[in-house]
């Protein structure tokens, strides 16, 4: 026998699957989705609670990152207590999703998003949200999608501006089609630079969970095919003309099918992550750890705190997360060679 509060669900939705452009039959597509966000930060955080309460079915909640108190002010997900936790952002996100909509069916993995797992990651979901902080994870997102048809939608906030774009395989301009290459480092602003504000952080997600249920209903007519540009600083919204056949005619991914990143002939093993003084180091070969094991070990050379889902190891004035896929983040540089160096040390090849 079905609880009340069960019976009572389609009561949840009644103001969204009133409008028009959903009706019922939408909201039971939406139910039955299979959406996928990419990086659980402030686009992704925001994201995941609006298409949790719009009843998207199942969300596969992607992030390689552990919480700090610096978060807190545009990650919307997230409050102090899961901070102090020393939580995953994915295992925070999940509880608070569970805590806002039961129903809807939450993945969490607590991984760095590469070449050798992207393909696995897309396989099983309709569409991907990007919340990623970096461009070589876009690219190699773009790669996957492009070659597995699956659609994504592109999205960026720093100071006061965000981004946003979809990505329909086929149907529209891939990111490659609009960046031929990956901005070179320290080209461009980070949070950590320039700042960010949560309310554009907010926009951005809400027009990419909006252009999601779009894509989700086939809604062709009402799916945007532009590039969004908005500063709410500055009172500014550009909407920019990407037409496939007006920009890029000889793109490497969609028109010749050169799936560079996906193939490891451009990305890195390491990436220096977005206004975190810190370098994510990835091992070329994914290998598990045992993390109490290891934490037993690191004990004896510095201070460690463990949970299940990493290790946080603190040596030589600097500071290494250890997480079970054997990928680490080290704090405290931006040097690449220090960060693999302190790997080598303490955690191996």
């Amino acid at each position: 026998m079905k609880s009340n509060f069960e019976k009572e669900e389609p009561e949840r939705y009644i103001r969204q699957s009133t409008f028009y452009a959903i009706g019922k039959a939408g909201q039971r597509k939406l139910t039955t989705s299979r959406v996928m966000i990419l990086g659980c930060g402030g686009l992704g955080a925001a994201s995941a609670t609006i298409l949790a309460r719009a009843g998207i079915g199942h969300l596969k909640l992607v992030d390689r990152d552990f919480l700090e108190l610096n978060n807190l002010q545009r990650q919307i997900l997230y409050e102090e207590h899961d901070v102090k936790e020393g939580l995953p952002k994915v295992i925070a996100a999940q509880r608070q999703i569970e805590r806002i909509n039961s129903r809807v069916h939450v993945e969490p993995f607590v991984a760095d998003v590469n070449r050798f797992n992207i393909e696995a990651f897309i396989e099983d979901v309709d569409l991907v949200i990007d919340a990623a902080d970096n461009f070589e994870t876009r690219f190699l997102l773009n790669d996957a999608c492009v070659k597995h048809n699956r659609a994504w939608i592109y999205g960026a906030a720093i100071e006061s501006y965000g981004l946003s774009m979809n990505i329909i395989p086929g149907k529209t301009a891939c990111l490659r089609c609009v960046m031929d290459s990956i901005p070179q480092p320290g080209s461009v602003p980070t949070c950590e630079t320039v700042g960010v504000l949560a309310s554009i952080v907010c926009i951005i997600a809400s027009i990419q969970c909006a252009e999601a249920m779009k894509i989700l209903l086939d809604n062709k007519e009402a799916i945007n095919r532009s590039l969004i540009h908005i500063d709410i600083w500055n009172n500014s919204f550009q909407s920019i003309d990407i037409a496939k056949e007006s920009i890029q005619k000889n793109c490497p991914v969609c028109n010749q099918h050169w799936f560079e990143f996906l193939e490891g002939k451009q990305g890195s093993t390491f990436t220096n992550l977005c206004g975190r003084n810190a370098v994510q180091i990835l091992p070329f070969k994914e290998a598990p750890l045992d993390l109490a094991k290891l934490a037993i070990n690191l004990s004896e050379l510095g201070i460690v705190r463990v949970n299940e889902f990493l290790i946080r190891f603190e040596i030589e004035g600097y500071e290494l997360i250890i997480f079970p896929d054997s990928r680490a983040i080290v704090k405290g540089t931006t040097d690449a060679g220090i960060a693999r160096s302190l790997y080598s040390k303490y955690v191996g090849n």
